[in-house]
Order: C-alpha cells, then sequence, then structure tokens
C-alpha cells in the first residue's frame, strides 16, 4: 500500500508518501492489519502514517507522534496505489 498524503500546518503544506516501512510501523503500533485500513482508517491512523512517512523525506519533524500532531491542521489522502500493483495479461501477437 502506498499512500500519498498532504499535510496541512499553520505554516504550509506538503505531501509525502507512504512505503512497506511505515504501513508495517502502523501495523505494530495499532496492533492491526493494513487489509482494514479501507474500511476503518481513522485520522489517528493517517497522521501517525505522514509522521513516519516525514521522517524519512528528509524534513524537520517534532520528536514525539504527540508532538506532531499538535503542529497539524489537516490530512488527506490525495492518491493510493496497491502495494503491488499488477499488469494485465500480456497480450501475444499470433
Amino acid at each position: 500500500m502506498k499512500l500519498t498524503l498532504k499535510v496541512t500546518t499553520a505554516d504550509e503544506t506538503y505531501e509525502v508518501v507512504t512505503n512497506l516501512a511505515v504501513v508495517i510501523a502502523w501495523e505494530r503500533k495499532f496492533k492491526a492489519k493494513a487489509s482494514t485500513l479501507a474500511s476503518n482508517i481513522g485520522m489517528e491512523d493517517l497522521a501517525f502514517m505522514a509522521y513516519e512517512a516525514v521522517k524519512t523525506s528528509g524534513r524537520t519533524y517534532p520528536a514525539t507522534f504527540d508532538a506532531y500532531i499538535k503542529t497539524l491542521d489537516g490530512i488527506e489522502v490525495v492518491s493510493d496505489e496497491p502495494a503491488n500493483p499488477t499488469d494485465g495479461e500480456p497480450t501475444h501477437a499470433l
């Protein structure tokens, strides 16, 4: 699962992209499976994923997740992609 998240703070708006490490960190923290996200995602879930993704983005970020939450004005999912996208079957010329 790869999510592009648009993060808004009082000072700026930026996008971060999740990766497998972010999803696994979320599963470990919330003791849930990523497959449940499609039907039951909350703001804390998005905030946690944004926090984990921002750590690898080169941006400056607060030392704790709770401090990060306090900086947020909003988060929205801009796009999502399956973790292992597949192409259709190859066509064969006859």
